[in-house]
């Protein structure tokens, strides 16, 4: 990529950035409301290892918290914010004509939004998450090999991409129907019950287990979980590596090719 398309879609982060500061009071509150939920789970894992007198898995109580204080985190970093509903409006409303005239991939043009809201979101997050990790601070055992670090960090790129991804994909959807609301929470609630979320993905049947190691919900925010955590090792994590690396490529190239086929039903209404 030569340093003219480079700096092109330099600013249009540096545009994102500044749109997306402009809601920064709105992802503080969503972010802080969104914690909310995190009460609950301590209450619910607190009494069913009370009843069960035992761990769970692998799992304790401490671990347990521990779990869902990463997956929070993660899913802070990873997860696109209405993306998929302004592409969508994007097409709908035929606003995207005006980038078609230009040398500009649209993939790439969102991918640079997408990048700065993360980034503005993340940054404004940050705070309410940091105090709830400072009250669990008991519960955090922060890994001693560096190469964790770097692994995790690998999974957690590798995560956001195909969130990305499935997002565009899923808004690509707008170019054969008026309304993707209905596929958009389809999707999603595969993707909060699979994607670990809702709960770790293995503490479930080794049969569920391996069937749910094939699906790209499985990458998107349990993967680099389960690496910080110590879960994934030796060749289960090369192997969860590997599977995440080939969704991504996967995911990129289905968001390309819903691009090309939709740009044949695109009417070039609006604008």
């Amino acid at each position: 990529m030569s340093m003219s398309r480079v700096a092109k879609y330099a600013s249009v982060f540096n545009i994102g950035l500044q749109n997306t500061f402009v809601y920064r009071w709105n992802y503080f509150l969503r972010a802080l409301f969104g914690l909310i939920p995190l009460a609950g789970t301590v209450f619910l894992w607190s009494a069913v290892f009370k009843e069960r007198g035992g761990g769970l898995h692998g799992y304790d109580y401490s671990s347990m918290i521990y779990y869902y204080l990463l997956a929070i985190l993660v899913s802070n970093l990873v997860v696109p914010t209405e993306d998929e509903w302004q592409i969508a409006a994007d097409i709908r409303e035929g606003q995207i004509n005006a980038l078609l005239t230009k040398p500009m991939s649209y993939l790439a043009y969102r991918f640079s939004i997408f990048l700065s809201g993360r980034l503005v979101y993340s940054f404004v997050t940050l705070p309410p998450i940091a105090l709830i990790f400072f009250y669990f601070r008991d519960y955090i055992v922060l890994p001693t090999d560096p190469l964790i670090y770097v692994l995790t960090t690998v999974s957690i790129l590798m995560a956001a991409f195909i969130q990305f991804f499935i997002t565009y994909s899923l808004a690509m959807f707008a170019f054969w129907i008026l309304e993707i609301t209905t596929i958009v929470f389809i999707v999603y609630s595969f993707e909060y019950f699979l994607g670990g979320q809702m709960f770790p993905i293995d503490i479930m049947p080794s049969a569920i287990q391996a069937v749910m190691k094939w699906l790209p919900f499985y990458y998107e925010l349990f993967c680099p979980v389960a690496i910080f955590l110590g879960r994934l090792k030796g060749p289960d994590l090369v192997q969860a590596l590997a599977i995440q690396t080939g969704w991504l490529l996967l995911t990129w190239m289905w968001a390309r090719f819903m691009w090309q086929r939709g740009l044949g039903h695109y009417q070039a209404v609006g604008g």
